[in-house]
């Protein structure tokens, strides 16, 4: 066995890694990948309404929240220190168009005005999509007049220029969209620039699967498919690794600033790929709703400890490459590190 540090010794490797472990404060000061409230995103569900604060039955502890109660969460996660707080729409009405998701006082409006009265200075995302706001689920506007064909990718690229626009207008302080369209990332991009917000920053979901983990986020957003599914546009999970990396390059060609994995746990080798063809690119990782709820099903019956998989499974995120973790434990974590 080779030895990284130096030549090969007696004993090694046993009595020096046995040195490097023994002790608590050695072992904190020799660690390599260290989890951090800053780089955590925390997912947050809105709806109109006020006092509005219904648990999600798939997912424990996370809540559909009207703007007044969105306030509340944002306002802790600036205490705890959190990197931010991404936002997700649930309009009063859902319609073929998705229209609410292009108001200018549609729930994301709103929802941007609340959480920038409660933390100013906290880093709001907004997710950028249609399935949260469409009557059929789909994350585009459908291909025929009967919508269930499939959904047409160019109709919609001028769609999400126009909401990323509505969502700056409102106070966004980065647009994140998640709908995988070919040519999102440049469409929003010039929507941005030509509506004067060259400034903001574009975190796109590059290489999201058509996974099977998503499924309590669909009773959260109230956003699965009507008809079909989404595979003809996210990527296929038995597809190459370098389809995940061409992705992510087109992206990043067309303006992308932070790109994003997800799922994360399932897909770390596609982190690991991503972080190391462009170390100087911010990479995040979505921790998604399967994910979240197994563990979470798991420790309500004493199988686990939770607190102690989370920080297991967020720090594997972190050394494949995540700078950015997005989590639904982000206000655990953040307790539980400080």
């Amino acid at each position: 066995m080779s030895d990284p540090q130096g030549p090969i010794e007696p004993g090694f490797p046993t009595t020096r890694l046995r040195r490097l472990r023994y002790h608590p404060a050695t072992r904190r000061l020799v660690r390599r990948t260290r989890l951090s409230a800053e780089q955590l995103i925390l997912p947050l569900f809105v709806r109109p309404g006020r006092g509005l604060r219904r648990e999600i039955s798939s997912m424990p502890g996370n809540f559909q929240l009207s703007p007044d109660r969105l306030a509340e969460e944002v306002g802790q996660a600036a205490e705890l220190g959190l990197g931010g707080v991404i936002l997700f729409g649930i309009p009063e009405k859902k319609d073929a168009t998705g229209s609410d998701a292009l108001s200018s006082s549609g729930i994301i409006a709103q929802a941007l005005e609340a959480a920038k009265a409660a933390a100013a200075d906290l880093l709001v995302v907004t997710d950028l999509c249609f399935c949260e706001y469409t009557d059929h689920g789909q994350c585009g506007v459908p291909s025929d007049a009967t919508g269930r064909t499939d959904v047409d990718n160019d109709a919609t690229l001028p769609l999400l220029a126009e909401q990323a626009v509505v969502h700056a207008r409102a106070g966004a302080d980065m647009i994140a969209p998640s709908g995988m369209m070919d040519g999102m990332v440049g469409a929003i991009r010039r929507g941005l620039d030509e509506a004067g917000f060259t400034h903001l920053p574009i975190m796109s979901y590059s290489a999201k699967y058509a996974s099977s983990f998503y499924g309590p986020f669909r009773e959260a957003a109230e956003s699965a498919p009507q008809w079909g599914d989404r595979r003809s546009y996210q990527m296929d999970p038995t597809a190459a690794a370098e389809q995940a990396l061409r992705e992510v390059e087109l992206d990043l060609a067309e303006g992308a600033d932070i790109v994003m994995v997800k799922p994360a746990l399932a897909y770390l080798d596609i982190i690991r790929l991503v972080h190391d063809r462009w170390p100087g690119v911010p990479l995040a990782a979505y921790n998604v709703s399967g994910e979240f709820s197994m563990v979470k099903a798991a420790a309500a019956r004493g199988w686990l400890d939770e607190k102690s998989v989370v920080l297991e499974s967020l720090t594997a995120i972190c050394r494949a490459g995540a700078d950015i973790i997005i989590t639904y434990w982000a206000k655990d974590v953040a307790r539980w590190l400080a």
